[in-house]
């Protein structure tokens, strides 16, 4: 008999390989073998998926810091990190259109006659998610070399690791929250205003450890940062705005806009008629 990993030769004996360490499979695959595997690479406490998720939350230096400092076997990396996050993400996206689909309704949280407009939004980026989070971690990293500028602690390469793991860490605990929340019919802009704070204040969190800074030192970091993002995003939409402007969709919400200023006015005039 054979590993069949490596092809060292085992003895009756072995239920392991001794070269290679590969554990040593003697039955035909069933569904009770399916889910103890599962188990055991998923659910159990030595796990390393597992470690990860709890170690970020608890010592995010410990997982993050040891990883830029060379250690690789202790937690899971952060490439691999990251691809779960976006496999999570993609799962979740599905269950929502799947089983969920009111709870993607933005009305409540859009102006009227913007709603078509902020569903296309929502459905560019349900579409390029995964795209959409690593344009994100190039773009923080960058927010936080600026305003770390004095502090050289990290460089702009470790800062794209530091923000993989976050921003990870985050889709992977948001995709959770959202589907327990589509359970009870919360629609996506309400987890919107409820996760957001979540997310600043995980990230100030990581931060915080990373740079070892006083509460007072990462507040005024936080808002910094705030403050150039929306720098960026107000550019952002400016630019979004001339091409809207040019492409003939701004002139849609804006009739979209009116139309409903009229239908709400009307709606009025026939209630005060009627009473």
């Amino acid at each position: 008999m054979v590993c069949k990993n490596c092809k060292v030769a085992l003895l009756e004996q072995n239920n392991y390989c001794p070269n290679c360490g590969g554990k040593v499979i003697r039955k035909r695959i069933n569904f009770r073998n399916l889910l103890n595997d599962f188990g055991a690479q998923f659910l159990n406490y030595d796990n390393k998926f597992l470690q990860t998720f709890i170690a970020l939350f608890t010592q995010p230096n410990d997982v993050i810091g040891s990883y830029i400092q060379g250690t690789r076997k202790k937690y899971v990396n952060v490439i691999s990190y990251f691809a779960i996050a976006i496999t999570l993400s993609g799962l979740q996206i599905f269950i929502l259109n799947k089983f969920f689909p009111e709870v993607l309704d933005l009305s409540t949280v859009t102006a009227k006659g913007t709603e078509d407009f902020s569903k296309k939004n929502l459905e560019f980026i349900n579409e390029y998610q995964s795209l959409v989070m690593m344009l994100y971690v190039p773009l923080y990293a960058l927010l936080a070399r600026l305003v770390f500028l004095k502090n050289k602690k990290f460089n702009y390469t470790e800062l794209l690791v530091i923000f993989a793991y976050i921003l990870s860490q985050i889709s992977i605990i948001s995709a959770v929250i959202t589907v327990i929340f589509a359970l009870f019919g919360v629609s996506i802009g309400s987890m919107a205003l409820f996760l957001l704070p979540l997310q600043i204040i995980y990230s100030a969190y990581c931060l915080k450890a990373l740079y070892t800074l006083s509460a007072e030192g990462i507040i005024l970091k936080t808002l910094m940062f705030l403050v150039i993002l929306g720098v960026c995003f107000f550019l952002f939409a400016m630019i979004m705005g001339v091409f809207m402007y040019y492409s003939g969709d701004f002139e849609k919400i804006i009739e979209a806009q009116k139309a409903a200023k009229e239908v709400s006015y009307t709606i009025s005039s026939l209630i005060n008629w009627t009473s």
